[in-house]
């Protein structure tokens, strides 16, 4: 009786809620229209075909960056996307690109090893024959400790990688249980999907990048890379406890700025490889390697570039007003970058293609980026909107914010994808919590598709926080978690395969919705308080 009481007093406080809202104003017709070419007649995996097989991985301003860049733009003008552009925003540093990797043990006996340099490291000129020199990295003083040793040598850390046996699925969807506590999180806390930086980790994390990626802990690993460079050791091996049954992690090999020198060269391996050499090595035998590894570094322009495109607004008074949508083009280089970020680029391509083809005419203009150096930092996405928009710093460790632009009185509201292949099922508010009513209306078309999750939690890690910094409403939405963390994020296994064709064409098709209703809505999205 209790309960029943509790539970009809919580009826009476929600029903202003859901009396008061503003009920919006849903073109049902075009929706299903929508549905229909989004499901139906999709481009979505041609499109990303041409963006990771076709292409290559997308490193920042690497030649494969760049072909994905004039692909997507071309594509967009066939389209009768106006406006299409590759547009600079601010220095970032040199491309990097691998041309050829080989590495193995040949002693004491053959063994082929994938290993996977990291980028901007430099090559070994040549095929060279070289033993591994085990190096204990407990502190510096020990790393100093073998001064002199190191020429000619590849290097193996002493660390310890354990591999460990999972008993957990590498692919997983959400539960229902667990949307309903995203949906009823008070505040704005945090959590969701891919909680990986805050706005001061982000700083850190780009402080790191600049210094090679050396963290504090990093720091005796730091040294022998030096000392590794100067008396002309061969190469030094890497590993992680998640680099295990052929798939390897690898990224970021350090400082890419114009003026940096190259990096010493490191290689990503798997831990049994790792393991398989140490214990070799530590019995006192002897292991041989050969290694032979070419890198290109491109330093003729150092601006970063964006591609950017729009559907020009026909409304004579909201005309000049912005909705955008964007997902970060560059990749890694381990795999061809499909999960990350390959699938959101291709949606909101899509997304696009879906309001052209419809013969959409907005009031409002459409704009689309695809953003570069988001690996860096979010480092493309944040240079145009402080040079577009102001209200927020822009380029490589800039803490100084532009003035605002006229631009952000009439921005309305941009929205990402960068969480992998999965379908959607919400969207985070990232605090704002005026916008709930708002989505949870138009996702009510789409709840078969089992998108409708609303939750008021921020999440980290990619583009929407450069217009949520600058005070623009900017939103990710909640994407299945798949095999992303596990499998794919970073790793030699991020390419085609490993893309859920019916998820992507979910996506696209909500996306495209989104974008509709945000355009010919009477009012902006509203902003936080």
């Amino acid at each position: 009786m209790k309960k029943l009481a509790s539970a009809s007093l919580l009826g009476l406080f929600m029903l202003p809620l859901v009396i008061f809202a503003q009920q919006e104003k849903i073109d049902l017709d075009m929706m299903k229209k929508i549905r229909e070419e989004g499901l139906q007649r999709s481009k979505v995996m041609d499109i990303v075909l041409h963006l990771t097989d076709l292409n290559g991985n997308r490193l920042a301003n690497s030649p494969g960056y760049t072909r994905a860049a004039n692909y997507a733009k071309q594509t967009l003008s066939d389209w009768g996307v106006q406006n299409a552009t590759l547009d600079p925003w601010g220095e970032f540093g040199k491309g990097w690109q691998l041309e050829k990797a080989y590495f193995a043990m040949t002693a004491p006996y053959y063994k082929p090893i994938l290993a996977y340099p990291k980028t901007w490291c430099s090559g070994t000129k040549g095929l060279k024959h070289a033993e591994i020199l085990v190096v204990d990295v407990k502190d510096t003083a020990t790393v100093l400790s073998y001064k002199g040793q190191l020429k000619g040598k590849v290097i193996l850390p002493d660390m310890s990688y354990i591999y460990k046996q999972s008993f957990k699925p590498d692919a997983t969807r959400y539960t229902d249980e667990e949307l309903l506590k995203m949906a009823e999180a008070q505040g704005a806390p945090g959590g969701g999907q891919r909680q990986v930086r805050d706005t001061a980790q982000m700083r850190r994390f780009r402080e790191q990048m600049q210094r090679g990626g050396m963290g504090g802990s990093q720091r005796a690993l730091a040294i022998l890379k030096e000392m590794a460079k100067a008396e002309g050791a061969v190469a030094l091996l890497s590993s992680s406890v998640k680099n295990h049954d052929g798939t390897v992690f690898a990224q970021g090999g350090g400082a890419y700025k114009g003026t940096d020198p190259e990096n010493f060269l490191d290689m990503a391996i798997g831990v049994e490889d790792y393991n398989t050499m140490l214990r070799i090595a530590k019995s006192g035998t002897v292991v041989k390697t050969d290694a032979d590894v070419k890198t290109s570094f491109y330093a003729d322009d150092l601006q970063g570039y964006n591609v950017i495109a729009e559907i020009p607004g026909t409304d004579p008074v909201l005309k000049d007003e912005i909705v955008m949508i964007g997902a970060h083009l560059d990749s890694w280089q381990t795999g061809t970058g499909a999960t990350d970020n390959a699938a959101g680029s291709a949606v909101m391509m899509e997304a696009m293609r879906i309001i052209k083809a419809l013969g959409i005419q907005p009031k409002r203009t459409i704009r689309i980026g695809l953003w570069s150096a988001e690996e860096e930092g979010l480092l493309g996405s944040r240079g145009y909107v402080a040079k577009t928009f102001g209200g927020a710093s822009g380029g490589f460790g800039s803490t100084t914010s532009t003035p605002k632009t006229p631009a952000h009185d009439k921005f309305s509201a941009y929205y990402n994808i960068d969480n992998g292949t999965g379908k959607i099922r919400g969207i985070y508010l990232q605090g704002n919590e005026a916008c709930r009513s708002i989505f949870q209306q138009w996702f009510e078309p789409f709840k078969d598709l089992g998108a409708s999750t609303v939750t008021i939690s921020n999440t980290g890690g990619t583009d929407h926080q450069s217009f949520d910094g600058a005070g623009l409403p900017g939103f990710q939405f909640i994407q299945e978690g798949m095999e992303y963390d596990t499998r794919t994020h970073h790793s030699n296994m991020d390419v085609y395969d490993h893309l859920s064709e019916d998820d992507l064409k979910q996506i696209a098709t909500i996306v495209a919705a989104f974008v509709y209703n945000t355009a010919q809505r009477d009012q902006k999205i509203p902003r936080k308080n």
